[in-house]
């Protein structure tokens, strides 16, 4: 989850700093639901944000950078799904919570992708965009591109969309 650096300092693998936003903003939610004040929930997910992106090795950056909008709803189905148990009509519950926090939560997510954002860009995420860019263009074979029309593409082989039939036919049926 996480390793050592020879300069001092913990940094976290793009997983261990993802679990730790999932953490940090599951607590932040319950939380909510326990004492209720509106703002915890969104509070505890920048938080785990800012801390996920400063504690990130730095090669892990662009997998950190795309996944908070993905956390956020995980966190908000998770606790919404186990607040709405409780209740005497748990679908209506659980749909209602889900739209409210969902709603409400929506300035609180923007926020937090743009703190992971505009740290992960001081840090270096520019460099890892280049990387991955270079790596896709020494690794693949060229895609084709279509001709002048743009609608000139090779038809797919015979047979490609027609189901398949295994076994033999019984004789006698």
């Amino acid at each position: 989850m996480s390793e050592r650096r020879r300069g001092g300092g913990i940094r976290l693998t793009a997983r261990g700093a993802m679990t730790s936003v999932l953490a940090l903003s599951l607590a932040g939610g319950v939380l909510q639901a326990l004492l209720g004040p509106p703002a915890l929930a969104g509070v505890a997910f920048v938080a785990g944000c800012v801390v996920a992106v400063s504690l990130v090795n730095r090669r892990d950056l662009l997998s950190l950078v795309v996944s908070p909008p993905l956390i956020f709803l995980l966190a908000t189905l998770v606790v919404e799904a186990v607040r709405a148990l409780g209740s005497t009509s748990p679908i209506q519950a659980f749909s209602l919570g889900m739209l409210t926090t969902l709603s409400a939560g929506a300035p609180w997510l923007f926020g937090g992708t743009l703190v992971v954002l505009l740290v992960a860009w001081r840090r270096g995420l520019a460099q890892c965009v280049r990387d991955l860019r270079e790596e896709l263009r020494a690794a693949g074979p060229d895609i084709p591109r279509p001709r002048s029309g743009g609608t000139d593409y090779a038809p797919e082989p015979e047979g490609y969309f027609e189901p398949k039939v295994y076994g033999t036919p019984r004789e006698g049926q």
